[in-house]
């Protein structure tokens, strides 16, 4: 039996982690300490000197642990991983875990592209962002492909470069074709200059240079060139208008503000890149203990930078926060250079503060009390199914598969996620099965969870040798859902002990109309009621993760049903191939097509109609 008493005896003058545990053995607070003597023992002294949240956990305590680590620094980092993955009770939790996307610029490859990636690499790749949603993400690109002809293909250049045939990019003029050999590599990377110019803010000195070559083009008499230059300042000219610039400095900025309700804080987060507003966010925290306001923050902060990839290089605040410096610390790490925290007293940044700070109030007003009750009711809804399956740990993160074939063709698998008891589908996956032919749902579902959990394993050990910053597959659940009876949840439970995962498996159960009636767990089935905020949970995802892999199975079988005999015929492309069926019908009357008839189709000449027709001869003779 655990004896309080005695163990808090034994706790080392050391900083370190403590964490605080219930009767069952729950994780109920997870906090950290410069001098773990001194910080826990404080937990047991006079109740009149604690404040009530204080009072509340002790009276829950039942047994605590710890672990020692080497400075302030390193248990700041290993309280708010703990905390983002137990959850505990009485901690302030960011329960919105966004992923943000970014701009890739792939300057590790010869012709380089532009992309959007949720993953930030360590590979030699500009990275910009983060951007609050995708579909800034988008525009942005859109606007860079419209300005500029690079490539948008993956294809190895190097390697590849006059091997294959241009895209329908290149013959639009959206594209310059390296992969042809068709444009020097330093005018391609001039581009390239001017789009990470245009991605740092630089848009007026961006301007500039394009302003430059019209004048020289018009100058040579170059007025095609000129026109185009025209129109890309016209185009930069509409983006500056539409950004709000807020600041003349041009550093990287995050504004953060909060405004407090009765039961819920809203924090606001303000990205200013190179001196504008490329967008914001906003964070409900419930449960905040009546806590003051910098221990709110300081709880944010931590938990906010811990899931992002990138750090800016000065964060505004509306007054200091605990262990400031340790944090300040911990993200210059992070990001590689100094970290500087502020709190604006007067001037444009404090003005900037008071409007992030009313729009934090805005939205708090507007949606407070409806984002909240949702968050209560899925923590309702996530309770009632950790306890029909006496679950050690409240299920935040649920991830489902599904298994979708017809006759053994095309077999695919889906991974659907939901957290907190919402769909998280930018952590969705699809699996084309590779290792099985026949309409086998065990060797399929084996395959892709061995193939979800190894990637995972191996992305924790790159983000453990600081080679990659964000989680992707190294994110695991808390409950892992099978489409499928004992069997494949006993399938996926052998991958997981052969991996060492300890992860709990549960399977959907069916009735006659394939519905859902209850589920499988430790080899008993559960029913629940159907009416229940967790029978409707447990419906929605089982439906979801079904949906997302009929979808994938579907797409990759109408794609292969439009493949025909025409796809391996050097110089029939896709247009080509359309248009001749259009045209004749069938393959069998294009066989049988002379070459002048063949020409006479849309988008075909002579010598295509030549080689098509003499293909086929060709292999009637073999």
């Amino acid at each position: 039996m655990f004896n309080i008493d005695e163990e808090l005896k034994k706790l080392p003058d050391k900083p370190g982690v403590y964490i605080m545990k219930n009767k069952d053995g729950e994780i109920i607070y997870v906090g950290k300490a410069i001098s773990l003597k001194r910080r826990v023992r404080q937990y047991f002294g006079s109740p009149k000197n604690n404040p009530p949240k204080v009072n509340a956990l002790v009276k829950n305590i039942y047994e605590f642990e710890y672990i020692i680590v080497d400075n302030e620094v390193e248990a700041l980092i290993l309280e708010a991983n703990l905390i983002k993955k137990h959850k505990p009770k009485y901690n302030i939790l960011l329960r919105d875990d966004k992923q943000y996307p970014y701009i890739k610029v792939t300057t590790n490859e010869k012709y380089p592209r532009v992309i959007k990636t949720r993953n930030v690499l360590k590979d030699g790749s500009k990275y910009f962002g983060p951007y609050p949603s995708g579909y800034a993400v988008n525009d942005t690109i859109d606007i860079i492909r419209n300005l500029y002809p690079i490539r948008t293909c993956n294809q190895d250049i190097e390697k590849n470069q006059g091997k294959t045939r241009p895209c329908l990019n290149y013959y639009i003029g959206r594209c310059l074709g390296p992969c042809q050999g068709n444009v020097f590599e330093s005018k391609y990377m001039e581009m390239i200059d001017e789009i990470i110019m245009f991605l740092n803010g630089k848009e007026d000195k961006l301007i500039e240079v394009i302003e430059d070559k019209m004048k020289k083009a018009s100058e040579d008499l170059n007025f095609e060139d000129a026109a185009r230059y025209r129109d890309q300042v016209k185009s930069l000219n509409i983006v500056l208008e539409k950004q709000k610039i807020v600041t003349t400095n041009l550093i990287d900025q995050d504004i953060i503000g909060m405004a407090r309700g009765i039961d819920e804080v809203c924090i606001q987060v303000f990205f200013v890149r190179a001196g504008k507003i490329i967008g914001r966010e906003h964070f409900i925290l419930s449960d905040t203990f009546n806590e003051e306001r910098k221990e709110i923050l300081s709880s944010f902060i931590k938990q906010f930078y811990l899931g992002t990839a990138y750090v800016p290089k000065e964060i505004f605040i509306e007054e200091e926060v605990e262990d400031m410096e340790a944090i300040s610390k911990w993200l210059s790490g992070k990001r590689g250079s100094k970290v500087i925290f502020r709190v604006p007293k007067r001037g444009e940044k404090s003005e900037l503060m008071e409007m992030v700070k009313k729009n934090a109030e805005n939205m708090l007003s507007q949606y407070g009390d409806k984002l909240l009750s949702q968050q209560r009711e899925n923590e309702k809804t996530l309770k009632e199914i950790k306890e029909a399956m006496d679950l050690i740990e409240m299920p935040y993160r649920i991830e489902a598969y599904d298994i979708s074939n017809i006759s053994g063709v095309n077999p695919v698998g889906s991974m659907v996620v939901f957290e907190h008891g919402e769909s998280k589908k930018s952590d969705y996956r699809r699996f084309k099965i590779q290792s099985v032919n026949t309409p086998d749902d065990y060797k399929s579902m084996e395959e892709i969870i061995r193939r979800r959990f190894i990637r995972g394993i191996k992305e924790r050990e790159l983000i453990m040798e600081s080679k990659i910053e964000v989680k992707g597959f190294s994110n695991f659940p808390d409950l892992i859902m099978i489409d499928g009876g004992k069997g494949q949840v006993n399938v996926a439970l052998g991958v997981l002990r052969e991996l060492g995962l300890n992860i709990p498996v549960c399977g959907l159960v069916k009735d006659d109309f394939h519905k859902t009636r209850g589920i499988i767990y430790n080899n008993e089935e559960i029913n629940l009621d159907e009416n229940s905020l967790g029978f409707r949970l447990i419906y929605r995802i089982q439906e979801e993760a079904h949906r997302f892999a009929i979808s994938y199975h579907r797409s990759l079988r109408s794609k292969k049903m439009f493949k025909s005999e025409l796809d391996d015929i050097k110089g029939i492309g896709e247009k080509r191939k359309i248009e001749l069926l259009k045209y004749f019908h069938t393959i069998d009357n294009i066989k049988k097509a002379s070459i002048g008839e063949l020409a006479k189709v849309d988008g075909m000449n002579i010598r295509a109609a030549e080689d098509l027709y003499n293909h086929f001869r060709k292999n009637r003779e073999v």
